[in-house]
C-alpha cells in the first residue's frame, strides 16, 4: 500500500485496491477449506479475531464473499455456489425470452 499511497494516479484509488486485495485473499483461503476458524484466520493474516470477523462479515453481507460465520463457535463456513444451477437458471431465462420473441415475431407475420 504504501506504492499506492505516493503514486498520485493511484492515491484516489487505494482503498478500492486494498479491499479488493483483501477480498481476493480471504476467497482464496477460504475456497481450499469448508470450513476454518476465525482464529486460524486470523493468524493468517496476522490481524486480531474481531477484525476479521467484521471484515469477513460486511463482505459476507454484501455477497462478495459466499460463506457463513458461526460466531458462537468461531466457525467461517463455506458455502459454494451451484454453478449448474445458476447456468440451467440462466438458460431456462433466455429461453422463455427467445419464446416471447418468436410468439410476438409470428402475431405480427400473421397479420
Amino acid at each position: 500500500t504504501q506504492h499506492l499511497r505516493v503514486s498520485r494516479y493511484l492515491f484516489a484509488h487505494r482503498r478500492y485496491f486494498t479491499r479488493e486485495m483483501r477480498i481476493r485473499a480471504y476467497a482464496q483461503l477460504l475456497e481450499s477449506y469448508l470450513s476454518l476458524t476465525l482464529k486460524s484466520m486470523a493468524e493468517s493474516f496476522g490481524v486480531s479475531q474481531e477484525y476479521i470477523d467484521s471484515e469477513l462479515s460486511r463482505f459476507v453481507a454484501a455477497g462478495r464473499l459466499h460463506c457463513v460465520i458461526d460466531k458462537v463457535g468461531g466457525i467461517v463456513v463455506t458455502n459454494r455456489p451451484d454453478t449448474k444451477n445458476a447456468q440451467y437458471q440462466r438458460t431456462v431465462k433466455q429461453g422463455d425470452l427467445l419464446l416471447n420473441r418468436i410468439q410476438k415475431l409470428a402475431g405480427i407475420v400473421s397479420m
